[in-house]
């Protein structure tokens, strides 16, 4: 039977090996990579006790600090979904209150908060404030086009803050769905890390119409010539109206597996980290919303299952990480993931059975 502890345990160590490496012969990454380590073995045993007492605490928390963006990019769930748009910044939550979640989640023992919008460099009152909690990690999901000299400077003098700049492939994919110009923004936000020599990612949406362009071997080469020390890859969720045709079926799915397993294997791609979502739920034996692996707080405090999955019955403007975890709710969306998992056949298991999840709400 799976430990989900354990196989996350040594998925975090992978990823801190990686980053160790990243910043051999650095003397500012090395320094961060000592303090990282120590953190993310304390934080391991926190929620080793939490599971004792009975409550599960997952090492990822998933913060949408933004509800505004400055890209209006085709596909985009969080503009499909509500949870961004023009005017929507009333009722976000506040720099205090996200100083409050940040430190809870840190005193439980959480060692990733993944930092979306929105466009989160928008905010850069949390981002300021999130360099202040050193042991927790911040992996940053920008559209890469704000990185500015204020930015460069605290992302190098912070080394918990790690960007990851979202692609589609080459110039000319990432310019059809970001807009005329953005690549060439990124490619220069790219040139800037890499000169300041400031570990960063890359997140893809994986569609029918790129699927084999950005898992070519050339292309995670390049990203890793470039700096890039981390490639996620994000299958395409059809939050918006008239996309089916992006989707991936089994077929590609599985080819997409293959393919993947192939880049981690190849020496060429030695030192970088390989993610796919939700493809990589399988051998964590299912998904890992609500709380199991991760949990979702948007921009106006809402607890979340997952991004794709916004549906919530609490708000973490009264309720602290604890008593989301420990909700009925979550443990009702748990139970819908888990029954399901036999049946499922690939993509996001919420957004597939979200009457499911709307009715657990109620």
């Amino acid at each position: 039977m799976l430990n989900l502890n354990s196989f996350m345990n040594n998925g975090i160590k992978n990823i801190s090996d990686t980053a160790g490496r990243f910043y051999f012969g650095n003397r500012r990454g090395q320094a961060f990579m000592l303090r990282a380590v120590s953190a993310l073995h304390k934080s391991a045993k926190m929620r080793a006790r939490h599971e004792q007492n009975g409550t599960h605490i997952p090492p990822f928390l998933i913060a949408s600090i933004a509800t505004d963006c400055n890209l209006r990019c085709a596909g985009c769930y969080a503009w499909a979904s509500g949870a961004c748009g023009d005017g929507q910044a009333q009722g976000q939550l506040v720099a205090d209150d996200w100083r409050r979640l940040f430190q809870e989640a840190s005193d439980i023992g959480i060692s990733f908060v993944l930092i979306a919008g929105g466009e989160p460099l928008l905010r850069h009152d949390i981002i300021k404030l999130a360099a202040e909690f050193d042991t927790i990690i911040f992996p940053i999901f920008t559209n890469g086009t704000m990185i500015d000299e204020d930015y460069l400077n605290l992302f190098d003098k912070h080394r918990n803050l790690i960007p990851i700049l979202s692609i589609e492939g080459d110039a000319e994919k990432t310019d059809a769905r970001r807009g005329n110009g953005v690549s060439k923004k990124v490619a220069q936000a790219v040139e800037r890390l890499k000169e300041r020599g400031i570990l960063f990612g890359a997140s893809i949406t994986v569609t029918t119409e790129n699927q084999n362009e950005v898992t070519e071997l050339s292309f995670t080469e390049t990203l890793r010539e470039n700096g890039c020390g981390l490639v996620l890859y994000v299958e395409y969720v059809p939050v918006e109206e008239n996309t089916d045709h992006l989707i991936l079926n089994e077929n590609d799915l599985r080819i997409l597996a293959a393919r993947i397993d192939g880049l981690r294997e190849n020496r060429k791609n030695k030192g970088m980290i390989i993610l796919s979502f939700p493809g990589d739920e399988e051998a964590m034996g299912g998904c890992l919303a609500a709380g199991r692996g991760f949990f979702h707080i948007n921009a106006t405090g809402g607890a979340e299952p997952c991004p794709f999955s916004p549906y919530s019955d609490m708000n973490l403007k009264e309720q602290s990480l604890l008593t989301v975890l420990q909700s009925s709710f979550f443990e009702k969306v748990r139970e819908i993931s888990a029954a399901e998992a036999l049946n499922h056949k690939g993509g996001c298991t919420l957004f597939q059975y979200k009457n499911e999840v709307k009715q657990a709400v109620i």
